[in-house]
């Protein structure tokens, strides 16, 4: 991805649209739809990883209600890591006239004959998360290089010292997804040199279990006194990495990243089993998501929000809007996801992290 930026990069709370839309002045000829009666249709691709179904899809939702007065419908699908599926979603999609997309891809380059098909219908696409090939109209997500940049910057200030003194595992994404290769990028610009990378895996699907016999392969083949930490580049996977360390005995359990901010990752930092996760605040994503989608499906310019055009394999200068991100530690736990609604303390502090919490002076 080549991201060429329009101007400076908003803050973690995306602009609400300048525009009145439901009073947007469409006269008739114009283009520009002025009715609220809009389906969008939101292709979401797996519910492994909690954010998409917890997160993403109600904020989705409510915005879309709020943009078009209580009028305006989401229609729904789960691909559930198949890409085949989504792409039969895509059709049914078309089929049903929704009037516009937004698509996570479960498999960027496999979804582009999909993509195509809508826009043939006259149907815009907003990539959401993560790029899809083919004519997309939008994108919105996180600055995904920058995610590698601090997930390696957080297991480089981890390590200290022990940096020089063993290896590390690099349990990547899966290569279906673009948004993977971005997270290697930046981690690798902090890490090489740096580090020594003893194994180095591209997880199937994303897949904990997949991680797991990864972690447990490396493991076998380093030994288990030469691993000083572990690269992962989300928090499923790092669940199923310290599956495999406890597993094998490790203790205490040396520095694993992870991303997404998930309940079970949070209460593993509580507990001193996951180093760090990357906190990328859904709210913002999925608000300029539902934002692009609704100014697309009225005929409206997205240069009111697009602070970026990102380069595809397929398509040049994609109007999109990158939301920052946040390296969350224990130190900083109270200050992002607790103070932001994500989690309550009462969410985090189950009894099994009662002690950890009291320390860390949580109530």
């Amino acid at each position: 991805m080549n991201a060429h930026l329009r101007r400076s990069a908003v803050p973690v709370a995306v602009a609400v649209l300048a525009v009145s839309l439901a009073g947007c002045g469409g006269e008739e000829g114009s283009g520009v739809r002025t009715s609220d009666d809009i389906t969008v249709g939101l292709l979401l691709p797996e519910n492994d990883a909690a954010r998409y179904e917890k997160f993403d899809k109600p904020v989705i939702e409510e915005k879309i209600a709020q943009l078009t007065n209580g009028k305006g419908q989401v229609a729904y699908a789960n691909a559930r890591q198949d890409a085949a599926l989504q792409l039969k979603q895509v059709d049914d999609m078309i089929r049903d006239k929704v009037d516009v997309l937004i698509l996570d891809p479960v498999d960027a380059k496999a979804i582009a004959p999909g993509v195509e098909k809508a826009d043939k219908a006259g149907i815009p696409v907003v990539a959401f998360d993560r790029l899809a090939q083919g004519p997309i109209d939008a994108y919105t997500s996180f600055d995904n290089e920058e995610v590698g940049h601090v997930q390696g910057k957080a297991l480089l200030e981890a390590l200290g010292d022990r940096a020089k003194t063993g290896q590390i595992v690099m349990m990547n994404g899966a290569l279906t997804d673009p948004n993977a290769a971005q997270f290697k990028q930046g981690a690798l610009a902090e890490l090489k040199g740096k580090v020594t990378i003893g194994k180095e895996y591209d997880t199937k699907e994303w897949k904990p279990e997949n991680a797991t016999a990864n972690m447990r392969e490396a493991i076998s083949a380093l030994g288990k006194d030469k691993i000083v930490g572990v690269y992962s580049a989300n928090d499923g996977m790092a669940g199923g990495i310290i599956t495999a360390l406890k597993g094998d005995g490790f203790f205490p359990i040396p520095p694993v990243t992870g991303q997404d901010a998930e309940l079970a990752a949070v209460q593993r930092i509580v507990a001193g089993e996951q180093y760090m996760s990357v906190y990328k605040p859904y709210a913002p994503e999925a608000n300029a998501a539902a934002e692009m989608a609704i100014l697309l499906a009225r005929g409206m310019s997205l240069d009111s929000m697009a602070q970026a055009d990102v380069d595809t394999p397929t398509t040049k200068g994609v109007p999109s809007v990158l939301v920052p991100v946040i390296s969350l530690t224990k130190e900083n736990l109270k200050d992002t996801v607790i103070a932001d609604g994500v989690y309550t303390a009462a969410d985090i502090c189950t009894p099994k992290f009662k002690e950890d919490c009291a320390e860390l002076g949580l109530k």
